[in-house]
């Protein structure tokens, strides 16, 4: 272990004294805007990469850190649009910044901002209470089917992924939910534990203490392959125990949310390059993939065509949702 901690020190050194050679490179304190409050996902994965830029000593300059989590985030996008070309304001959301413009009328728009990379997945789980009597996935949404609208789906928010994935689920097996917003998806668990709704759809990281607890149980996880194995978290049952709901009989493949970073439009091609470099080296380190085990994400680093395709390919199925559902501003 020490030997490969080692290799990993001097590849990320010798990686950044070639970074140091040549290209953009910053003079001055950059500030990473989390659009989020603090204690959040997105301001936990911000806090993450910051502190392994400052073990590995990956930039030379101050990097402060800034939560601007109003409006669902669109306050921290808005930075995208006041800061037009400034390589030292780093944007870090998920996909709502180019959704979350569909359904509000904000003050940027998703052409304010310049893509860089995603280092993550954020997975989602079908979930129901521990002693709530399916056995699989399908055998829930046969019961839904059976009684339209009567059993509440909880979610964050409104008009937001968890809402769209239950809308998804609707379409895919015609099963009628009602929907339930909440702030943030620890009020959702608890509310599932408690027995005030039926089902919810957090990430694994936002139930693993109740599933622990013996109080909600996960029926499958919306990915094309099961989530990695691991510890077991109950007496019984680990992450990879889970089936997906592709073969639960749930006839939706796929449902992830990238973990993004951004900076403004306009920002120097060669500034873009350097972040995408450092945030590479970030996702290679003994730390970030502590950090993805333990959070349950998929770790997936994208940046360029590969990022592009990916929120082009993400766009295009929440739009139809979006379109579907009316929740588009006009």
């Amino acid at each position: 272990m020490a030997r490969k901690f080692g290799m990993a020190l001097g590849f990320l050194a010798a990686g950044m004294a070639g970074a140091a050679a040549q290209g953009w490179q910053p003079t001055k304190p950059i500030e990473f805007v989390v659009t989020s409050s603090p204690g959040g996902g997105t301001d936990n994965f911000t806090r993450m990469i910051q502190s392994i830029i400052l073990k590995y000593k990956l930039i030379d300059q101050p990097i402060v850190v800034s939560n601007k989590g109003g409006g669902s985030g669109a306050e921290g996008y808005l930075v995208s649009k006041t800061s037009a070309g400034d390589p030292y304001k780093v944007i870090f959301g998920t996909n709502n910044a180019y959704l979350l413009p569909y359904v509000a009328k904000l003050g940027y728009k998703f052409s304010d901002l310049t893509p860089v990379a995603a280092l993550a997945l954020d997975e989602f789980l079908l979930w129901v209470k521990a002693d709530a009597p399916y056995k699989t996935a399908k055998d829930y949404v046969e019961a839904v089917k059976a009684k339209p609208e009567t059993y509440k789906m909880g979610g964050s928010q409104s008009k937001d992924t968890d809402q769209t994935l239950t809308s998804i689920l609707s379409t895919a097996t015609g099963a009628k939910f009602i929907y339930v917003p909440f702030q943030g998806g620890g009020a959702v668990g608890t509310q599932l534990a408690g027995g005030h709704i039926n089902s919810h759809t957090n990430n694994p990281n936002e139930s693993i203490g109740q599933w622990k607890a013996g109080q909600v149980r996960p029926l499958c996880v919306f990915s094309p392959t099961r989530l990695p194995a691991g510890p077991k978290v109950t007496e019984t049952q680990g992450w990879a125990d889970i089936p997906t709901c592709k073969e639960s009989g749930i006839p939706v493949e796929r449902f992830q949310m990238p973990r993004t970073v951004w900076l403004p439009a306009g920002t120097p091609a060669g500034a873009v390059q350097f972040y995408e470099g450092i945030l590479k080296k970030v996702s290679e380190t003994p730390e970030w993939q502590e950090y993805i085990t333990r959070t349950v994400q998929t770790g997936q680093f994208l940046s360029g065509d590969s990022l592009k395709a990916f929120v082009a390919n993400d766009d295009k199925l929440s739009r139809e949702v979006f379109e579907r559902e009316g929740w588009i501003v006009k």
